[in-house]
């Protein structure tokens, strides 16, 4: 098997949702596990909460998330984004417009010096993403 990269976020109490809403812009086949059915691995007030959740999609990306148990400190997701890059216009573009749904536009989704057309924007979860179309 080869090795791959997969970014894995932390979420505070709203991993499901994330993941869900995730799943609907990007699609694919979501996996989600609670702390509930892994007995005494945390307090009971967690048991509804992810412990791991993997989203993988037909377009062969694969995202993981958790929620934060209690006890445990969030330590946020800083410094990273999730970028997704390719020739496919359409699909890319479908993307964007889908996770800009209450998302902060840093960067308006746009042609740029460079050629290709690139945008950012931080999502209603508070996870940055990039998405670049190359120039045709």
């Amino acid at each position: 098997m080869a090795s791959t990269l997969n970014p894995y976020i932390n979420f505070v109490d709203n991993a499901r949702e994330a993941l869900e809403f995730y799943r609907g812009v990007l699609g694919g086949e979501l996996r989600l596990s609670t702390f509930g059915e892994f007995p005494g691995s945390t307090p009971d007030t967690d048991a509804e909460k992810i412990m791991h959740g993997q989203l993988t999609t037909q377009a062969g990306f694969t995202l993981m998330a958790a929620d934060t148990p209690a006890g445990m400190e969030h330590r946020g997701n800083c410094g990273f984004s999730v970028s997704l890059s390719g020739d496919d216009e359409t699909e890319l573009r479908g993307y964007w417009d889908g996770l800009s749904e209450g998302a902060q536009v840093i960067l308006p989704l746009e042609k740029q010096m460079w050629g290709d057309t690139f945008g950012m924007l931080v999502d209603r979860f508070g996870i940055g993403w990039m998405v670049d179309i190359a120039a045709g």
